[in-house]
Parts: structure tokens; C-alpha cells; sequence
């Protein structure tokens, strides 16, 4: 692919050219020239966009699709395309699929369904056999298929010997295992977050506590057997501490947080309005100013959209019966943008990278381009024809974003018509 990017604002802490507007040459996928006034006698084609702004491509922790067995939420290909409007070149695939994504061969079958897309697929397989929580997959194995990390999405690890054998035994070949923060003891039945309205709407709550008590557990068991441990979507207060002071001793742990629990609080589920049922649960306003600052101070490592299609029927029902989850990748810019300032919104898009061991590359002549490209100053409201998902469970609906995204050029191609 060739084309020529013109008058292009760069926001990469790396590059020689950070903050600088300029012309960028790409031929044949890879960045060529950049200049401040670049000419074009290849007559390749002109990409000339309002406000544009480019950095490197961004990366998500924490995607769900559904294919295979859940084709109705959303298709591997679909989801892709998604991605690649919404900005991101890379995203990790969770293994909530039918059947459950914990093998050499489903891992292999994800990949396959993903070449020559324009975003990067990287599965992260079960940590047990079809998420059951019982015995561990073949981690090695898949591995080897190309896993970055290996979790039971949204299933916390009940058997305590489970998590500290398998850290040891993925610390032998530098693997990641990820726990998800809930004690399902306390939790169970939740629909949630347990506090004021969740007693005057009558509905079972989930505690904090539950979260927080699981992360305990997990990071003594990490300060143990040694390991590397990933906690994802974290949503209490007391879970930022935690990881704080775990990560002041040195362990290697690293955790995310979904967008949406950093803007929304329970106040959401006052009309019973089920896109806001998401699980963790969306907690109190004193939460979200923890996770801020989590952020903002490099506790918390990452930010995901946590993004998991769930078909309307499953998401117009009774309350209590609603499944959870809300789409998040066309809104995941907008929103973080308007949380926080730009240039801090695309060094939480790239965070994750480091972590899992996904390739970035740095804007300057010789590389390849993998670039996202947004305006970072356009205010609009997230409405349903923003959707691109084939499931529209999204909580932004009417919320007032900043910035708006017109694609990726990656992997010699562009999702931006030129």
C-alpha cells in the first residue's frame, strides 16, 4: 500500500518527530519519508483529514467476539473490521467462545480466521480445560500456537493450589496467567454493585469485598510461587491499594481497567437499564476517583474496552437475568479522551503492549506502518449508528465523547477508503 499522509500531527514519545506536524510517505506498507513538506511524483494517493492526528497503533487487553459458537454476537471478521475503525492494530482475544478456546487447534483456528486483517488477532487461550476451573489446558502447547496469556474469562481461580502451580509452571516458559477478581462465595447472585440503591432497587449485590478479598489471595499467592500475574478489570478502591502496595515489594503483577467503570457509577442502574449491567459491576464515584488516579500514577497498567457482544435477547429481559457485558471499541477513544488529555489517552492505548508482548513500532522512517489516526478534538454524541458491532449492547449511547477516529493503516493496508 502506498500513500501519502499529509499535515499529520504525530504523538509518539518515541519518535524524533513527536508533536511535530508533518508529511508522511508510506510505500509498500512501510514509512519512507517524513518531512514537513513531502512532494509526490508517484502520484500515490493524498490522505487529507480535519485535525489529523497519528500514533502508533493501539492495542486492547481485553476483546470478546464470539466465533466460534456465538457467530450471532459477533464474527472474528466483522469484529476485526470493528477494531480497525475504531483505531486499534492489535487486540487480545478472550477465550469465552463454543467451544471454549483451550487448545493448540483453536488457538491455531482463531489465527487462521484473522490473516490479512488489518488488526492483529492475539488469543489468549483458557487457563483450564474448557474454563471449568478443574484442570489446567495444555498452556505450553498453546503457547507455542501463539498465546500471549491464559485466563477463564470472567471466572475467578476457586482452587487456590490451581493458581500457584499454574504460575510456576507458566513462569518456565514466561507465560502470563490472568485471574479475574472476584470471590465467587460472596459474590454469588450478585447482579450489582452492593451499596445504597442496590437495597432500595431490591437487587442482590456484589461487595467490593468480593474483589478485593480474591486479589489478597492472589497476590499472596504470587509473592509464593513466583510468576507472572495479570488481574483484569479491576473496580474498587481498595484493589488499587492493593496492587499499589504489591507493586512497591516488587512483584511482577500488572492489572486493567474497563473504560466504563473510570466514567459510570451504579447511579446507572437506577432504570434498570441492562447495557449498564457489566461485570465487575459499575461501583461508587469514590471508586471511579481511585481508578483515576490508578491510573494517572502507573498502578493500574492498562485501560480496556472490555469489549463483549451480547445479542438483545439476552440483554432485553428481567433484570436479574440479563447477561453482562457492553461493547466498547467504537467509543473507547472518545471516552478516554474525554477523561483524560490526549496525549495520555493514546499512552494508555499503547500500555499493554510491553505486557503481553505485543510488537510496536516507532514512527520513523524505516519502519513499518502500523498507525491509528484519529481527531482528537471532535465532540459528538455516541449514538447506535456509530455501531459497527453486529450486537448493540453498548453503554455509551448518549454519552458526549471527545474525539472521533477515521481508522488504522497496518499491516499494508488501510481501513480508510483512499
Amino acid at each position: 500500500m502506498n500513500v501519502l499522509i499529509k499535515s499529520a500531527t504525530i504523538l509518539d514519545g518515541k519518535s524524533d518527530f513527536h508533536n511535530q506536524t508533518q508529511d508522511i510517505l508510506v510505500e509498500n506498507g512501510f514509512i519512507t519519508k517524513i518531512s514537513n513538506k513531502l512532494k509526490n511524483p508517484n502520484k500515490y494517493p493524498v490522505l487529507v483529514l480535519e485535525n489529523l492526528h497519528v500514533s502508533n497503533g493501539w492495542f486492547d487487553s481485553s476483546v470478546s467476539f464470539g466465533e466460534p459458537g456465538f457467530e450471532e454476537r459477533e464474527t472474528i471478521s466483522n469484529g476485526l473490521v470493528v477494531a480497525a475503525s475504531s483505531g486499534f492494530t492489535d487486540i487480545a482475544l478472550n477465550s469465552n467462545t463454543f467451544p471454549v478456546i483451550d487448545s493448540h487447534s483453536d488457538i491455531s483456528f482463531v489465527i487462521s480466521k484473522s490473516i490479512n486483517s488489518l488488526t492483529k488477532l492475539h488469543p489468549i487461550g483458557a487457563l483450564t480445560n474448557e474454563s471449568n476451573g478443574i484442570d489446567l489446558a495444555d498452556l505450553f502447547d498453546m503457547k507455542l500456537a501463539g498465546s500471549i496469556a491464559f485466563g477463564d474469562y470472567k471466572k475467578p481461580i476457586k482452587n487456590s493450589n490451581l493458581l500457584k502451580i499454574a504460575l510456576q509452571y507458566t513462569s518456565n516458559f514466561d507465560g502470563i496467567v490472568q485471574s479475574f477478581p472476584q470471590e465467587e462465595e460472596i459474590s454469588k447472585k450478585g447482579v450489582m454493585n452492593e451499596d445504597i440503591i442496590s437495597t432500595s432497587l431490591g437487587l442482590k449485590g456484589i461487595p467490593a469485598l468480593a474483589e478485593e478479598l480474591q486479589i489478597v489471595r492472589d497476590l499472596f499467592i504470587l509473592e509464593y510461587s513466583g510468576g507472572k500475574l495479570h488481574i483484569p478489570t479491576i473496580s474498587t478502591k481498595k484493589s488499587v491499594e492493593l496492587i499499589r502496595n504489591a507493586k512497591l515489594k516488587k512483584l511482577d503483577v500488572s492489572c486493567s481497567v474497563a473504560i466504563h467503570n473510570l466514567l459510570f457509577t451504579d447511579e446507572k442502574l437506577k432504570d434498570f437499564d441492562t447495557s449498564f449491567k457489566v461485570n465487575p459491576p459499575l461501583r461508587l464515584a469514590s471508586d471511579n476517583k481511585a481508578l483515576i488516579e490508578g491510573v494517572k500514577d502507573g498502578t493500574i497498567d492498562m485501560v480496556t474496552s472490555d469489549h463483549n457482544p451480547i445479542n438483545i435477547e439476552q440483554k432485553k429481559i428481567e433484570f436479574d437475568f440479563a447477561k453482562n457485558g457492553t461493547i466498547g471499541l467504537e467509543s473507547a477513544f472518545g471516552a478516554l479522551n474525554s477523561l483524560f488529555s490526549t496525549k495520555k489517552t493514546i499512552q494508555l492505548l499503547n500500555n499493554g503492549k510491553d505486557r503481553f508482548g505485543v510488537t510496536s513500532s516507532i514512527i520513523k522512517i524505516g519502519s513499518k506502518a502500523q498507525l491509528s489516526l484519529f481527531n482528537p478534538s471532535k465532540n459528538y454524541v455516541f449514538e447506535k449508528k456509530h455501531i459497527l458491532s453486529k450486537s448493540k449492547n453498548s453503554l455509551f449511547v448518549g454519552s458526549k465523547l471527545k474525539g472521533s477516529v477515521y481508522g488504522v493503516i497496518a499491516n499494508n493496508s488501510s481501513s480508510i477508503k483512499l
